[in-house]
Parts: structure tokens; sequence; C-alpha cells
């Protein structure tokens, strides 16, 4: 079967229900694209994101990315792989928001049968300056053999 074969295919909708009632969906990430191997993301800029000094908090930055790299694992699986979990993950600050929204666009590294790397650059809605630089590392999971 070709690596094309062994994509789930989801819609963003299909992505964003499976974050509501969970953390994705509390911070309100919403899918915006999925497709080329690719998954893109957006995320308005609430008062909860905020750090108390009145910037985005990194936190915030890094559980975008982290989603998205996450969603693309999740459609990307190979064949015979049931789920995924992080075992890395860094990030990279450069920028910061305080109102409007940032974006993500996760891209696969490596996409291997025991592994996945993703990066991720997350970006201001408004003007496109990078906020963050991400990469994770996924350990791919299959199910238990009786």
């Amino acid at each position: 079967m070709s690596n094309k074969e062994n994509k789930r295919e989801m819609t963003p909708e299909q992505l964003n229900d499976i974050g509501v009632g969970h953390f994705p969906g509390y911070l309100g990430i919403q899918i915006t694209r999925v497709g080329n191997g690719e998954v893109a993301a957006r995320m308005a800029i609430l008062p909860h994101h905020l750090a108390p000094n009145g910037f985005l908090h990194a936190g915030s930055v890094v559980t975008l990315a982290d989603t998205a790299c996450g969603y693309a694992c999740r459609v990307n699986l190979p064949d015979g792989a049931d789920n995924f979990t992080t075992i890395e993950l860094k990030s990279n600050h450069l920028g910061t928001a305080r109102d409007g929204a940032i974006d993500v666009v996760a891209k696969p590294a490596h996409l291997g049968r025991t592994t996945q790397v993703w990066d991720a650059v997350v970006t201001n809605a408004a003007n496109g300056k990078t906020i963050a630089i991400f990469r994770c590392t996924q350990m791919i999971l299959y199910p238990k053999l009786n």
C-alpha cells in the first residue's frame, strides 16, 4: 500500500469535532485546512491566552502548534497504526501578539513507521510575522497482540 493510501482522510470539521470538550476546544483552536500531508489551524487571541504580563502565553502558542502537529500525525499514521503520543517537543519563540489571531501550519519532516517528526511555524494572522517555530517527535502506536 502506498503512503497516500495509508492516510486517513479527515476534514477540518471532523478534526475540530475531536477537540470539543478537550484542551484544543477549550482554547478555541480551529483547524482550517487539511491536505498534502499538512494541517493548518488558527486560534483567536482571547484574554485567557495571555500571560500576566499582557503578552501571549508561550503555552498557548505551544498548544496551537502541538495540536496541529498531532492532528497531522493522526491523518498520516502508517498502515496498521492506531494512535500516537508525543515523545519530544521544542519551540523557539521569536515574537508575540496581544490580540487578533495566530495561525500555524504543520508539515512533516519524517514519516516513519515508529516515529514521525513534525515542524510547525506559528505566525501572527494580521501581519504574517513569525511568532514561533516548533518541532515535535511522535511515537507511532500499534495495537497490542495477545
